[in-house]
């Protein structure tokens, strides 16, 4: 154990990620740098450059922050499983359809036969099972990579969109003037829900604040100043997006949640699960089931984190099925009398919306910089979006 200025490096409990660390984060973290990340003591310097290692090479990076307790974690999960849990009509009352972006998609099923699909990317509010569409489903270029995986390494092949509910609550302040207003809406709360505000809100604040650090110290890593993500990050559109499975409809192994895709956000973090099933892709393709201890935080690289390292550290590719171990955890759960709904306390950090996308300091001058032009956050989401017809 290495101990330093708050934080904590411990070695895996198991195996987890590539048998990497994962990191304790003290009340002092901020204190371990001066102004802009000069002046690092060598194992301060050591310590971050294992947290932008560990995003580089696998895509994610396991911490434990004090002020991110499993009991919050648990608070949040039980208000969840609660209301995904209410009547379909009732979940209906909060979908915001005119605050999110849609488009018709068409899949090829065969040779001879297509289906057509709306595809939604939801801002605010309630999205519903078999909405949203995993990127791997209608990205040719996408198809073509995963023919040529071994199969040991290949996703579960999803086939149609995927059978979640998610709620999108946004978190943090918004921009009084921004040209992207639709992705800084204001949130939705649903009735008889007392609590809900002030549980999302803390929640929600204590991961943003996760990973404000886990930030700072991969921008050191990176051999950036400390402030490099962080001061873009100021105002973005953060949403809390839990998502909602219900194992008594598709708990049968090898059914897809979320189909293999990246997060097309700075940074994604997630509380830990009740129900396992999430798996990554290593930068070297190999697939990886993750296993998140408890108290622990799960975070993960997105698209805006790949432009602003001009491709040093690239966006992780992810999916979640349903595998033995959540069968065993269904069934555990099933003799216990708890709940059957998969939540995922998911949260997507974004750079601000009016702020400029561009590989950052050095990452300017790497052969791939110019794969990653300067533009505006928000037109960089409406791009992504665009790509998979999510917007015309």
């Amino acid at each position: 154990m290495v101990r330093l200025n708050g934080l904590t490096r411990y070695p895996s409990l198991e195996p987890d990620i590539q048998g990497r660390p994962w990191f304790r984060i003290g009340p002092r973290i901020r204190a371990l740098t001066s102004e802009g990340g000069s002046g690092c003591g060598g194992r301060v310097a050591e310590l971050c450059g294992e947290v932008s290692r560990s995003l580089r090479e696998t895509g994610a990076l396991l911490v434990k922050d004090p002020r991110c307790p499993a009991e919050d974690n648990d608070r949040f999960i039980d208000m969840m499983e609660k209301y995904f849990d209410s009547p379909s009509d009732f979940k209906l009352l909060h979908e915001r359809p005119h605050l999110h972006y849609q488009e018709d998609a068409v899949i090829a099923i065969s040779s001879t036969v297509n289906l057509t699909i709306k595809l939604v990317y939801p801002l605010v509010g309630v999205t519903p099972e078999g909405v949203e569409v995993p990127r791997s489903l209608v990205d040719e270029e996408m198809k073509e990579k995963l023919k040529a995986m071994p199969e040991k390494n290949r996703p579960s092949p999803p086939k149609g969109p995927d059978c979640k509910w998610r709620y999108m609550w946004r978190v943090g302040p918004r921009p009084l003037n921004t040209r992207f207003k639709e992705l800084n809406a204001e949130p939705v709360i649903p009735e008889g829900f007392p609590e809900w505000k002030d549980t999302m809100d803390s929640w929600g604040y204590k991961m943003i604040s996760a990973i404000e650090v886990v930030a700072e110290m991969a921008a050191i890593g990176f051999g950036l100043p400390k402030d490099a993500f962080t001061s873009l990050m100021k105002q973005g559109p953060h949403l809390l997006a839990p998502t909602g499975s219900d194992l008594r409809r598709y708990g049968q192994e090898g059914t897809v949640f979320a189909g293999y895709h990246y997060d097309l956000n700075f940074l994604t973090i997630h509380g830990r699960s009740r129900f396992p099933g999430l798996n990554i892709w290593l930068r070297n393709g190999q697939k990886v089931e993750v296993k998140v201890p408890v108290g622990c935080l799960l975070i993960q690289t997105g698209k805006e984190i790949e432009w602003l390292t001009g491709g040093d550290c690239i966006a992780g590719m992810h999916e979640v099925v349903v595998t033995s171990r959540t069968t065993d955890a269904i069934r555990q759960a099933s003799e216990q009398n708890r709940s059957l709904w998969r939540v995922s306390s998911t949260l997507f950090a974004h750079i601000a919306s009016d702020a400029v996308l561009k590989p950052l300091g050095h990452f300017a001058e790497s052969p791939l910089a110019n794969n990653y032009p300067a533009l505006c956050a928000g037109e960089f989401v409406e791009k992504e979006l665009a790509v998979i017809n999510l917007k015309g």
